[in-house]
């Protein structure tokens, strides 16, 4: 019995007994061995599957593998190619009698999440893609079919007759690429809202409707091999399933949305009812004779899209991927054994089919995609992409097992080789596709370079509705002109938990009285309604909201991708401290310090970032009064400083804003830092900073002749001679100021801020912002520490561009105004 404890599921010979009786223990206390009971068994085999996967999924992730490399591995690892090959291990926790309970519930866990697959596609991006994504899907399917075809002839035991079911389950499991994989995969590597992203996400989707149709047919004829007509049938029926899933429960469950009173959700009898039909589906498709998850597939692909199908999600994913899917995958590993692959050949062969079916579908793919006059680079990567396995090939794997076409050593060896092909993706995708790239011809995007007759594009990022009224009036105060209208991108930053796969959403108006469905977007709309609501009231101001769905590790990516994809000048996002009651500053979630250095370090233009303690305390369009803002600008020199200035003076354009700026000037007993430093970098730095004096000196010129005649600005100078007295100097101003604007100085090394940066508590604001924003600083006023475009590049590598380069005038840029013809992008509605 030992030996076939040892090979567990490997067998279809043994014979198990079950004892119905013995489900719970009374307990060790009376002499009952708790694993001799299938409740307790089950518990610890869960268990062990889910800390296995969590465990893998950890170790793996600095390699970026998706989720699935981890569930297939941690069954493989269980099974008997590795702790399976104890005897004791295999017969103790996972024996024969035990197989029958853990496949139901696995079978149970996929029913699931598979019908949460149907709900979450959405066939209309088929539809909107055109003949282009099933082209490519269908071609990049023909070749790896083929090569599975091929090696059908070699993997087949010799003893037995080789049948078309044996070679449509390989060509199957070779050409089939898995869509919610593939969905994670394009989140790691934030490429599911680009043009290429979507276009693998359709032909992904195309590849799945095709796949399961084969599938559907591959079963029929497995499953009757004598006789042709009932194969026939099980067709025709399953066919008639389908149809009655459009045409009859769609409109039922559309009658159920309609029948849900405006301002409520969804009510639980309607959910119950859905999940109920799950099992129904299910039930009916395999009593057909095809599989019951295709039952589950096709009710899921039923349920319109909209609040049903998110609330479904929100109830269901969490439990079904993270708990019961990791048990289909446990199953998996059960029936794969890799001692079954003997000798050298049957290596060559994984090898060669690996390479065979990878090199198939890159070239249909590519091919393909040359036909639509796609670059060879993108042809390449979308075929690396469709070659992700997961899930669905292990459905076919499995059923084909169970149906007796495919043995041990078949089973084993596809398994190898969609672990080969699915965890070489991500890191070959990411050396040879690099749309960061784009980057380099966008380098003019700072304020001060904008002219003053165009668009001024505005990125704005919120974490909590907080942040909203300092912001709108911090828009406000910028001056929106029909010369200069503001374009404002609202960009809601939300944590991923759980979620399939990273998102960035583009929101349209919403209908009024629809009800928030969970806290976030609650968030949301409370957001998008506030700034819609600015919009109708202020004139030459254009609002678009949109929501960013990823770990806070790459939410970076998706503002600077954002906001070069929009050509923004200014970013402008939140400090990751908030005023408290007693006029203190606590932080409010550390992640979002780690957002804003990376988006400092990243950022494609010019970076604001704002110390939120109110400004002028309440929200212009709230109170329907007309607000007056005080704005002191304390410039030291750099150019972080000069875009401050820039940004100050388009405010202080505004008729209800006053502009104080005082310039700090370093005095006679000065003394320059590192001035002890005798190498030759020394003059290169003296040759740097007299380049900047003298841009600094042409800015500030240019300021003071154009605004001479202006009241509402003032201008004074102050000489310091350190950092203390720098200090002393910013404290003796009088508290009439609604908002300071400073420079980072990161990449400015100056005698006035000397000794500030070895306490400063936090260096993205930079020393002068860092003490402005301090807990201990007097005044509690807000804060806007502005980093020009280049600056971070320049304080971390020197200075790599050439600063000689002609002044330009304070408003020229290359930055042009949104046209009606201006090509749409991934992020536009």
């Amino acid at each position: 019995m030992d030996e076939q404890a040892s090979i567990a599921n490997s067998t279809d010979d043994t014979i198990v007994c079950y004892a119905p009786s013995m489900i719970t223990t009374n307990g060790v206390w009376q002499g009952d061995n708790p694993l001799d009971y299938s409740l307790p068994l089950f518990i610890l085999q869960l268990t062990m599957v889910v800390v296995m996967t969590r465990t893998l999924v950890f170790l793996l992730k600095p390699l970026r593998q998706p989720r699935v490399i981890s569930e297939i591995l941690g069954g493989v690892i269980l099974g008997p190619s590795v702790l399976g090959r104890s005897a004791d291990f295999a017969s103790t926790v996972f024996p024969l009698r035990s197989v029958m309970v853990l496949e139901t519930m696995a079978n149970v866990g996929l029913l699931y999440f598979l019908f949460l697959v149907g709900v979450e596609m959405d066939l209309s991006v088929i539809r909107r893609t055109g003949t282009k994504a099933m082209a490519i899907a269908v071609a990049g399917m023909i070749l790896p079919f083929s090569i599975g075809a091929a090696f059908s002839f070699q993997l087949h035991k010799t003893d037995e007759e080789l049948n078309i079911t044996y070679i449509m389950f390989l060509g199957i499991a070779l050409s089939v690429t898995a869509f919610p994989v593939l969905a994670r995969i394009l989140a790691e590597l934030k490429l599911i809202n680009s043009e290429i992203g979507r276009m693998a996400m359709a032909s992904a989707l195309f590849n799945d409707m095709c796949a399961w149709v084969l599938l559907a047919i591959a079963i029929a004829l497995s499953e009757n091999d004598t006789s042709s007509m009932a194969s026939l049938w099980v067709i025709l029926s399953s066919t008639g399933f389908v149809l009655f899933c459009i045409f009859i429960v769609r409109p039922l469950i559309s009658w159920m949305i309609r029948k849900t009173p405006e301002g409520e959700s969804i009510s639980e009898f309607y959910i119950c009812l859905i999940l109920t039909g799950v099992m129904i589906s299910g039930f009916v498709t395999d009593a057909l004779g095809t599989h019951s998850v295709f039952g589950a597939f096709v009710f899921g692909l039923v349920i319109p899209n909209g609040s049903l199908g998110v609330a479904l999600i929100e109830k269901l994913e969490d439990f079904v991927s993270g708990l019961l899917l990791p048990l289909f995958f446990a199953i998996s590993g059960l029936k794969t054994n890799v001692n079954r692959i003997e000798g050298s050949t049957s290596w060559v062969a994984i090898l060669s089919i690996t390479l065979l079916a990878f090199a198939g579908k890159i070239i249909g793919t590519l091919l393909a995609s040359i036909c639509y006059q796609m670059s060879y680079r993108e042809g390449v990567t979308l075929g690396l992409l469709m070659n992700t396995k997961g899930l669905i090939e292990m459905i076919i794997l499995n059923v084909g097992k169970d149906q007796k076409v495919l043995d041990d050593k078949t089973f084993t060896v596809m398994v190898i080789v969609a672990l080969f092909m699915t965890g070489i993706i991500t890191p070959v995708v990411t050396i040879i596709y690099r749309p960061t790239r784009r980057f380099l011809p966008y380098k003019k995007r700072t304020i001060q370079s904008s002219k003053p007759d165009s668009e001024f594009r505005v990125l704005v990022c919120i974490h909590t509705p907080r942040n909203v009224p300092t912001i709108i009036n911090l828009l406000d105060a910028s001056n929106p002109t029909k010369r200069s209208p503001i374009c404002i991108y609202v960009l809601h930053l939300v944590e991923l938990t759980g979620r399939a796969s990273a998102m960035l959403i583009v929101h349209n108006t919403r209908k009024s009285g629809r009800p928030a469905l969970n806290r976030t977007q609650a968030q949301s709309d409370h957001i998008i309604n506030a700034f819609e609501n600015y919009e109708q009231h202020v004139e030459c101001i254009s609002v678009q909201p949109l929501t960013a769905i990823s770990p806070y590790s790459t939410m970076h990516e998706d503002i600077c991708n954002l906001a070069e994809d929009k050509r923004v000048a200014f970013i402008i996002i939140p400090f990751h401290k908030q005023q408290t009651v007693d006029g203190g500053m606590e932080a409010t979630n550390p992640a979002f310090r780690l957002v804003n250095q990376n988006v400092l370090a990243n950022a494609p233009c010019s970076v604001g970032i704002l110390v939120d303690r109110g400004l002028n305390g309440s929200n212009r369009v709230a109170s329907n009064k007309e607000c007056h803002y005080n704005i002191t600008m304390l410039f030291f020199g750099g150019q972080d400083d000069r875009e401050a200035l820039s940004y100050a003076w388009r405010m202080s354009e505004h008729p209800r804003v006053s502009l104080t700026v005082m310039r700090f000037i370093a005095g006679e007993e000065a003394s320059e830092p590192n001035q002890e430093d005798n190498t030759p970098i020394a003059s290169t730095t003296e040759t740097d900073a007299d380049r900047e004096r003298k841009l600094d000196e042409e800015l500030i010129k240019e300021f003071r002749t154009k605004s001479s005649n202006n009241e509402s600005i003032s201008y004074s100078e102050k000489v310091s001679n350190n950092g203390e007295e720098t200090v002393a100097g910013i404290r003796s101003m009088d508290d009439a100021h609604d908002l300071y604007i400073v420079g980072r100085g990161e990449s400015h090394i100056s005698p006035l801020t000397a000794g500030l940066t070895d306490w400063s508590e936090c260096p993205e604001l930079g020393a002068i912002g860092d003490l402005l924003a301090s807990s201990d600083f007097a005044a509690t006023t807000s804060v806007l520490v502005v980093q020009q475009f280049g600056a971070a590049i320049m304080a971390d590598h020197g200075d790599e561009e050439d600063p000689s380069e002609p002044f330009q005038s304070l408003r020229s840029t290359n930055l042009r105004p949104h046209t009606p013809s201006e090509p749409q992008n991934m992020y536009s509605t």
